[in-house]
């Protein structure tokens, strides 16, 4: 069976499927498509049903119809996670966010429904997420809200980081992971055989990228985004951690309670049964 596998060109994604990519990793029952886009495109052709398998946030989980989340391949952060950043002296605080003119790096991210989670409505600016520092620096926004490597990145003498969402999360929570990214497929298109198997096949893919850390960065490097290594091995080491091997119980509960809290505050408004294979 040929499978669409969506993933992001973002150096944590690519460190996962490395054991893939390099040939280490692979089942005579599936051959693999790569599918490379930003998450939000993901997450939009999610919506569509377009893939197989594919990375999406786990806040889009919560719109998706006959899709099952892989037990291995998720993105949660352990006391951090996404930073709103405002220009240095500009004045805004997390207490002054609300209503204020955000950047976002799309509406269906996680990063942006954890925000509204900690701070309630704001006027939701959505562009490509690379582009949110410089937009903040020119005054087109109040605020910008980065992901990915941006968040250890980001210029301490342009930029002050206003809201930092993992440590508000891990107070909110009682400690739980922060619920980022995950990975999906398909019930439509794939049994419920080929659906466990694919899934301990990824998780194969991640631990092959663990034992061989240093081929594994440097295949992720061809997306540092200009990055040096050590900053991408960093953020590799944060965002492909023990919880992207197995969510287990601790990953699943993050992902409920974020759904709960979204539909107590009406950001979401259905009850989302989560389901993992």
């Amino acid at each position: 069976m040929e499978i669409t596998l969506g993933h992001t060109p973002d150096a944590d994604d690519a460190f996962m499927f490395y054991g893939f990519a390099s040939g280490k990793v692979s089942s005579s029952n599936f051959t693999i498509k790569h599918v490379i886009e930003d998450i939000e495109t993901l997450n939009r052709r999610a919506l569509a049903h377009e893939l197989d398998v594919t990375a999406v946030s786990a806040h889009a989980y919560a719109y998706l119809s006959d899709y099952v989340i892989l037990r291995g391949g998720g993105s949660f952060g352990l006391n951090y996670g996404p930073v709103v950043i405002a220009k240095k002296g500009s004045g805004i605080t997390a207490d002054r966010l609300k209503n204020a003119r955000v950047a976002i790096p799309g509406r269906m991210t996680s990063a942006n429904l954890l925000l509204k989670l900690a701070v309630g409505d704001f006027k939701e600016v959505e562009m490509s997420f690379e582009t949110i520092p410089d937009v903040v620096l020119s005054g087109k926004v109040d605020a910008g809200l980065v992901i990915h490597e941006a968040q250890i990145t980001y210029d301490r003498t342009k930029f002050d980081g206003v809201l930092e969402l993992g440590p508000w999360w891990d107070s909110q929570t009682g400690g739980l992971p922060v619920p980022l990214g995950i990975n999906v497929a398909s019930k439509r298109t794939m049994t419920a055989n080929q659906l466990k198997e694919f899934s301990d096949l990824f998780v194969q893919s991640i631990e092959f990228g663990l034992e061989n850390m240093d081929a594994a960065v440097d295949y992720a490097m061809q997306y540092a985004r200009g990055q040096p290594r050590e900053t991408i091995a960093r953020f590799v080491r944060m965002y492909v951690n023990d919880i992207t091997r197995d969510m287990g119980p601790s990953g699943r509960k993050a992902i409920e309670k974020m759904f709960l809290m979204a539909k107590e505050k009406g950001f979401v408004h259905s009850d989302v049964q989560v389901e993992v294979v």
